[in-house]
């Protein structure tokens, strides 16, 4: 038992090592932008997606969002609390590939992850997307291929494209903030997004830039605890 068990850290260890290697030649390759593009969609989903769920933990509906093709998009929501709603599309979008790192490199059922997974996009795209929309397919297409990796592929397999899907999604959401915070534009209010939003409904004396900064400082604690927990305080142990 403990000899498996330290079996499969390793593996979660290399695994892992393996998909940051190959996220960080996606991102460093511009010929490889076409590879990116459909997990930029993805992060886009589940950006939204976070908006709603916000929305409704805090006592208000989620109606539907919409995933735009240059990789914006929207969520449509009522009541609720905005002070939550707003910063929920970056944060959950980092709580999500925080999340899915540690359960992948933690539990040693890879395919039963992504079939639940799968589940839950699926019940998302159904529920909260218009049919036949973009954000339609990319949560159906998503969630088929997750439930390919957990019929036809091995385990090994599914941790890598689970590690992967994990780290993209994590670090989009940290990049994006990053990016965010260093642009012109959000600090002279030309810029419309979530942190922008925030500043004028919640807080208006603290400008966009501030917000997006503090948001963005939180992203990277949420995927570094998921990186520590997951791996390195487990091998030390």
């Amino acid at each position: 038992m403990f000899a498996h068990l330290m079996f499969f850290r390793q593996r979660a260890l290399v695994t892992a090592a393996l998909a940051a290697v190959i996220v960080f030649i996606l991102w460093n390759v511009p010929a490889l932008g076409v590879v990116l593009y459909p997990f930029r969609l993805f992060v886009t989903f589940v950006h939204e997606t976070g908006h709603g769920a916000a929305a409704l933990i805090s006592g208000g509906h989620f109606q539907q969002f919409v995933v735009d093709q240059n990789g914006g998009g929207y969520a449509l929501t009522a009541g609720g609390s905005r002070a939550l709603i707003l910063p929920a599309g970056y944060l959950g979008a980092a709580l999500f590939g925080a999340l899915l790192f540690y359960l992948t490199n933690t539990l040693p059922y890879p395919r039963s992850i992504a079939l639940a997974l799968a589940i839950l996009l699926a019940l998302v795209t159904v529920f909260y997307t218009q049919l036949l929309s973009l954000a339609f397919f990319v949560g159906l297409i998503m969630a088929g291929v997750l439930v390919l990796l957990w019929r036809y592929a091995d385990r090994g397999v599914t941790m890598l494209a689970l590690n992967l899907l994990a780290i993209l999604t994590g670090l989009n959401a940290v990049n994006d903030l990053i990016a965010l915070t260093g642009s012109a534009d959000i600090s002279a209010g030309a810029l419309r997004n979530d942190a922008a939003a925030f500043s004028a409904e919640v807080a208006p004396l603290v400008p966009a830039a501030v917000w997006a900064l503090l948001w963005a400082g939180l992203a990277i604690l949420i995927v570094g605890a998921a990186v520590y927990f997951s791996l390195i305080r487990r091998r030390r142990r």
